[in-house]
């Protein structure tokens, strides 16, 4: 049986009410389940590897029936905690030009911010897996759990040389317990193989410098000569890396994008075709989808240059789908990248 891909991260509820107010009225707020790993766990199920999911939920109703919403859609919640107090939630409000109004966190005393080092067995959790992904959004939240990723971590790479990919998420209006990121999370990367990110939260979570000549500029050329320095930076600095992946995604107009991303690995950087819209729906779960995208590729041996095309095409496509997760499956994007720009 192949090994599994273990993605960890908290469990959470998106609700989204119109900016203008008027769930008040339609006594309706709209829903996605969320979480970045999550995300990252159902688009590899959806492709068909074997995908499991380690996270700490309340022992209730609703946390049993989204345990069960993740295993219709085929991956492996054998591994949750059922403990603890509540489940996180976010709001995200959004008004008629699809703009997001501003995230609303509310996970304080959720049952994953609730974990604690030395409660944990890794040996159950970790049997069978292959590949380990978690992001910076789980040590954002406090240091208990920053301090569980480590142990986590090490368990992971020390004891059973599992594959260790992170997704450098940065969300400032998580890290509020009086650290900065750049205390915390060198010492989790330390045990990455592969890190993704783009080149701001390189900056913010790694301390790799952004070149302030990159502000106000267009151009590709130049954001990739950029990837390429961080990119090696990042190689210098955690010798266990061995690959790194950046996201380009600029607004352009009246919500309009423009999207492309680099995979930099054995001294050579790829570059992704580029992908343009006039309007996109929805910008949550882009980052997990490219992310599970290159999971996926090097997880079954494809080469880089068709692993970076499809983990992008993925990624672009998720864009226009109104959810955390994506529905498309390996047959859509292939096709669309195909159809694209006939």
């Amino acid at each position: 049986m192949s090994k599994k891909v273990l993605s960890f991260g908290e469990l959470l509820l998106r609700i989204c009410p119109d900016a203008g107010g008027g769930w008040l009225k339609e006594n309706s707020l709209p829903f996605y389940v969320g979480g970045a790993e999550a995300n990252v766990a159902t688009a590899l199920a959806l492709w068909g590897i074997p995908s499991a999911y380690f996270s700490a939920v309340p022992d209730n109703l609703l946390a049993r029936q989204l345990a069960g919403y993740l295993e219709e859609k085929g991956v492996d919640m054998s591994r949750v905690l059922y403990q603890g107090e509540r489940l996180g939630l976010y709001f995200l409000p959004k008004g008629k030009d699809v703009k997001n109004a501003g995230v609303i966190y509310d996970r304080g005393h959720s049952s994953f911010s609730a974990l604690k080092p030395g409660e944990i067995d890794w040996d159950a959790v970790l049997s069978d897996v292959g590949w380990l992904h978690f992001s910076a959004i789980s040590p954002a939240l406090n240091q208990p759990v920053a301090e569980v990723c480590g142990e986590m971590l090490r368990a992971a790479a020390e004891k059973k040389g599992i594959t260790i990919s992170v997704d450098l998420n940065y969300r400032p209006k998580l890290w509020q317990y009086g650290v900065a990121p750049t205390a915390v999370m060198p010492a989790l990367v330390q045990y990455c193989d592969l890190v993704m990110g783009n080149l701001w939260a390189a900056e913010k979570m790694l301390g790799i410098p952004v070149d302030s000549s990159l502000t106000g500029t267009d151009r590709k050329e130049d954001y990739l000569e950029h990837a390429r320095r961080s990119s090696e930076a990042i190689l210098a600095a955690f010798p266990r890396v061995k690959q790194v992946a950046k996201t380009f995604r600029f607004d352009r107009g009246e919500g309009g994008i423009q999207y492309y991303t680099a995979f930099y690995g054995d001294g050579k950087l790829y570059a992704s075709r580029e992908y343009f819209s006039d309007k996109i729906l929805d910008k949550v779960g882009s980052g997990d989808c490219f992310m599970a995208g290159l999971i996926r590729g090097l997880y079954t041996g494809q080469s880089v240059a068709d692993t970076l095309e499809f983990a992008t095409a993925a990624a672009f496509q998720k864009l226009f789908i109104p959810s955390d997760a994506t529905d498309q499956r390996e047959t859509d994007i292939q096709k669309f990248m195909t159809d694209y720009g006939r």
